[in-house]
């Protein structure tokens, strides 16, 4: 046994910039959605995009992207759309934790850190 995924749900009050935030500017892909259901893939990444005031107003999460290539996914979103490269980090840093990372932030605050060993 083996655990192989983690699929994030997060709650967004309006869900249409969020879904521009994610395909456009992240790359994702949109598969299924219905009326307050989306979910947006790349590679082996998987979120569940739910428009639900009443949960979007409670908390903004912080999720962690492991990747094999920080630079290459830093390079592409960079040219992509740098405007929504964290303030705090948006660059590739090396941590005393012993990781790179850097990180993304969607239009609701939701940070995005991508992360890879050093």
């Amino acid at each position: 046994m083996a655990l192989q995924q983690i699929l994030p749900k997060v709650f967004y009050s309006e869900i249409q910039a969020d879904l521009k935030f994610f395909i456009e500017d992240m790359g994702f892909t949109l598969g299924y959605h219905d009326q307050t259901l989306y979910i947006v893939s790349r590679d082996n990444i998987t979120f569940l995009l739910v428009e639900s005031h009443e949960y979007a107003i409670k908390d903004r999460p912080e999720i962690r992207i492991a990747t094999d290539d920080i630079y290459a996914i830093y390079e592409e979103i960079k040219n992509r759309a740098p405007h929504i490269l964290h303030p705090n980090s948006s660059t590739v840093t090396i941590k005393p934790w012993g990781l790179r990372e850097f990180a993304v932030l969607d239009p609701t605050t939701v940070c995005i850190i991508f992360q890879q060993s050093l």
